[in-house]
């Protein structure tokens, strides 16, 4: 099946997303960090939210979401599946309803359903569709440090809640693709030396600040839950690249970059930053981190300030479009398998690829 924007889409999209921009853009963003999240059995995850507004949401008749963007229509994917699961399971854990567990249950069985081995070993939750983002066009299937890094976070806490061998064996081989190199199918790259984990492939460094960090809370999550020491050096190794990579991000530190400097960040992605940059500086103990975050938060913005970042904003995001004629972008949705690619069942049956 083959999917295009046709030009009156194309306009009206970016009419709705330049309304939203310009008159709904707010300082505010309904998201907390949950610090209990960090302790060994928790089912907690290290943010919540009852009030997001799931824009893109698109359930399924089996009640997964797909996720719709202009350019790629309803797709799955595993990171916004893995994040509804998270969001669902919070739900339960502070609501008591079992509609909410068993929503964040039916998430953990795609994602189960449709993890993948690599005939390098690794087990990865590919997009299985084209996306441009940017100067870059990613090729399906391509695979993602957040998408890992959520993933992963989501299923340490169904292992934790059902025990499942199967759920153990998928985490076991999830964090491979943080071990290669971008040139190796992995999600790794370097920066003056230093290691990124990088959300979209490819892409000009130091690349997306969230999805990094984001990648960072997976292998944090996995590593006390397994004691991996492998894993345990990876998330050291990441910690050491975010201190220092930070600087890249800051804008007249007051506020944070989207990407290698495309754009300011929205303020939903900006409040995210900041609270991703506290939880992350709790779990590794690195007050670079919490300096970072304090720095940032909207909270220390004077009126001027805020009329600043608010222009600056508008203007960036505007000029990112004209640079790379965004409104013009087309992608086609495919269900593209790799080769190289084999389903994660073989893993429950104690075969791998040859």
């Amino acid at each position: 099946m083959i999917w295009k924007a046709r030009t009156p889409d194309a306009v009206k999209c970016a009419v709705r997303a330049l309304k939203k921009e310009i008159f709904g853009f707010s300082f505010d963003y309904p998201l907390y960090t949950v610090p209990e999240a960090s302790a060994k059995a928790s089912l907690h995850y290290h943010l919540y939210s009852d009030a997001l507004s799931w824009e893109a949401l698109r359930l399924d008749p089996n009640g997964i979401p797909r996720t719709w963007y202009r350019v790629t229509g309803a797709v799955y994917w595993p990171s916004y599946i893995a994040w509804y699961g998270l969001v669902q399971l919070g739900h339960y854990l502070r609501h008591g309803d079992e509609a909410n567990l068993g929503a964040f249950l039916k998430q953990v069985s795609w994602l189960e359903e449709n993890a993948v081995l690599r005939s390098d070993g690794a087990v990865v939750w590919p997009m299985n569709f084209d996306y441009p983002n940017g100067a870059v066009l990613l090729k399906a299937p391509w695979i993602s440090a957040y998408t890992q890094g959520l993933v992963i976070s989501a299923l340490v806490r169904a292992w934790r809640l059902m025990k499942r061998p199967q759920l153990q064996e998928l985490l076991k081989k999830s964090a491979k693709v943080f071990e290669l190199d971008v040139k190796d199918s992995g999600v790794r790259v370097a920066l003056d030396g230093h290691t990124l984990y990088t959300e979209i492939p490819g892409g000009p460094l130091p690349g997306i600040l969230d999805g990094f960090m984001t990648s960072l809370i997976g292998l944090y999550d996995l590593y006390v839950e397994t004691e991996d020491p492998v894993v345990g050096r990876l998330f050291e190794e990441g910690i050491a690249g975010l201190k220092y990579a930070l600087p890249r991000w800051d804008y007249g530190s007051k506020w944070s970059w989207y990407g290698c400097r495309a754009y300011l960040s929205p303020p939903a992605y900006h409040n995210l930053n900041c609270l991703l940059l506290e939880v992350l500086a709790r779990l590794s103990g690195e007050p670079r981190l919490a300096e970072y975050a304090q720095r940032w938060s909207p909270k220390q913005l004077s009126a001027l300030d805020r009329t600043e970042i608010y222009l600056g904003f508008v203007l960036t995001k505007n000029a990112n479009r004209l640079r790379h004629r965004t409104w013009r972008q087309k992608a086609n949705k495919t269900s593209a398998n790799s080769r190289t690619l084999v389903p994660a069942s073989v893993l429950q049956a104690g075969v791998g690829p040859e």
